[in-house]
């Protein structure tokens, strides 16, 4: 799935931004490394645009060098076309040693055997990586990447309409949620949600949290599993969500930019990424005082809704000639000093629960960080990304829900071409 999920921005003093990096070859994980145990190599490692911030990537590199004796090179790339690029690179003999993938690609990338094996770097310093983050870095029972840092969705507020309608607190649970919109429909003029038809994580997320299966198997193959009661049910919910919006429903929250609505004033909330409450600020400063954020909620307070997880893995070049190197930097950079370290310059979700406290000061973040427990993917199969493919069918689907049709019907119309999209044959 290509997205560009590095973004930075800087909202009532915070700043928040999504970046990865990742790398090395060989079985010997370095443990016995000291200064000038690698002296005269160089290791390579490909972060993406806004990814590492520079005092991050400093402070990295100055441990890197001393603890091994070797060079770091930072080499940044651009997303655009980055999928390519990186498959290329891996088919070369020559390839970075260290590169950032999107977590939804990992499994891509390692299903092409370009990844090197990392399961003993996962027992080394992994033991306590959040499961549903490190997810992602598997692939056929294997750890082919480590995870590096994450983002999620949460529920961005107007306080001063909130306030208006004269609830005093968020909601801790989906049906408080829903009570405080039916009052901000009842006492005030203002859109109860800005929710399109199509926010196609949103719904990934619902899915998730129902226990929810996008695809299954069919003997040797995958095939759709839209047509699940459990996906009905989470797009029942999604239902009920969009029942609070004008939105279009066959539109997604890029069109127009949900954010930019929202910078009108006339809106409750909307779901989002946190980078998006700078895009609502750019459009109208003056919405900046009103901006408060709340996880979103799931069905009991003690669980909040389940989320799309974005974020970026790092991961080591099969092809590498300096992998024992390269463990060396993901110890480094994945350790407990300076994992912490990026989660509170970016404003990124930690791959360790425990890490989380570096996030408290950053309102978006603290609001986003506890979803992440409940969080997952769409399936980590390097098939699903032609399912995604424009247009998707699975925003159809939501959007026959939306105009009627119950959610059997819905399925049964798009699940031909989900499969096909499985098979690779679109």
């Amino acid at each position: 799935m290509k997205r560009k999920l590095a973004a930075a921005i800087v909202i009532a003093g915070m700043m928040v931004s999504v970046s990865a990096c990742g790398g090395d070859d060989g079985k010997d994980t370095g443990k016995n490394a000291g200064p000038d145990s690698f002296k005269g190599q160089t290791l390579t490692v490909w972060t993406m645009d806004g990814s590492a911030p520079p005092q991050w990537s400093k402070d990295v590199q100055a441990a890197f060098e001393k603890k091994t004796g070797a060079k770091l090179k930072f080499e940044i790339q651009k997303w655009d076309g980055i999928q390519q690029k990186i498959t290329t690179a891996l088919s070369e003999s020559n390839p970075p040693d260290v590169l950032e993938v999107g977590n939804t690609q990992t499994p891509a990338y390692a299903a092409t055997g370009g990844l090197a094996e990392l399961s003993d770097l996962k027992q080394e310093i992994g033991t306590d990586w959040t499961p549903s983050v490190s997810q992602s870095s598997v692939y056929d029972g294997k750890q082919y990447a480590a995870p590096w840092y994450f983002a999620n969705r949460v529920v961005i507020y107007n306080k001063k309409i909130w306030a208006k309608a004269g609830i005093k607190d968020t909601p801790k649970t989906r049906d408080e949620f829903f009570k405080d919109l039916d009052t901000i429909g009842k006492k005030t003029d203002a859109e109860p949600l800005y929710m399109p038809g199509q926010n196609w994580y949103f719904f990934d997320g619902l899915t998730i949290g129902q226990g929810a299966d996008l695809v299954k198997k069919d003997g040797d193959k995958y095939v759709s599993n839209l047509s699940d009661p459990k996906v009905a049910a989470a797009m029942e919910i999604y239902k009920k969500y969009a029942s609070y919006s004008k939105a279009p429903k066959d539109k997604d929250e890029a069109t127009p930019q949900q954010a930019q609505v929202f910078a009108k004033g006339k809106s409750g909330a909307f779901i989002g990424m946190g980078w998006e409450a700078g895009t609502a600020v750019q459009a109208n400063k003056a919405i900046e005082k009103d901006l408060g954020y709340f996880t979103i909620p799931g069905a009991t307070a003690d669980k909040p809704e389940g989320v799309f997880l974005g974020g970026s893995n790092l991961a080591v070049a099969q092809g590498s000639k300096k992998q024992a190197l390269a463990k060396e930097f993901l110890k480094i950079a994945l350790s407990d000093q300076y994992e912490g370290e990026l989660a509170k310059l970016n404003g990124v979700i930690p791959n360790k629960q425990a890490l989380e406290t570096n996030l408290k000061g950053n309102a978006v973040a603290e609001a986003a960080a506890p979803g992440a427990s409940a969080g997952g993917t769409t399936p980590l199969i390097p098939e699903w990304a032609a399912v995604e493919n424009t247009p998707n069918p699975i925003k159809s689907y939501m959007t026959s829900v939306l105009n009627g049709k119950s959610p059997a019907d819905a399925a049964k119309q798009v699940e031909a071409e989900i499969n096909k999209r499985l098979a690779q044959q679109n």
